[in-house]
């Protein structure tokens, strides 16, 4: 994807995450629909954020926030009941989308003709 960085890194993470679903699946069909679920929600509220201006921009970036330390957190427990491999790949680019996803939500929107 390109122009907005931030969607990228949801949509790169997206692609990590869609093996450790098909994997968790033979566990946990529930949590493979939760990991599946937070993963959509982070990758469209991110193209949506990236699109919104005003209060909407960081509402959605709150969202998308919310999802990534979801997958984060349901991986976790994941690995931890031996439903899946450890995922070092897949946290370091959560971490990264936090980060940025962070930046965005308070970034001060760009007022124009001022």
């Amino acid at each position: 994807m390109t122009g907005f960085h931030a969607s990228g890194v949801a949509s790169d993470i997206g692609v990590r995450a869609r093996t450790v679903v098909e994997t968790v699946r033979r566990h946990d069909a529930d949590l493979a629909d939760q990991i599946y679920r937070a993963v959509k929600s982070l990758v469209l509220n991110t193209a949506e954020g990236g699109r919104r201006g005003g209060k909407d921009r960081g509402y959605h970036f709150r969202i998308a926030a919310g999802s990534a330390a979801e997958i984060g957190a349901a991986v976790r427990f994941a690995i931890d009941w031996s439903f899946c491999a450890p995922q070092p790949e897949l946290f370091a680019l959560i971490d990264r989308e936090l980060a940025m996803l962070w930046r965005l939500e308070r970034a001060q929107p760009h007022r124009v003709g001022r």
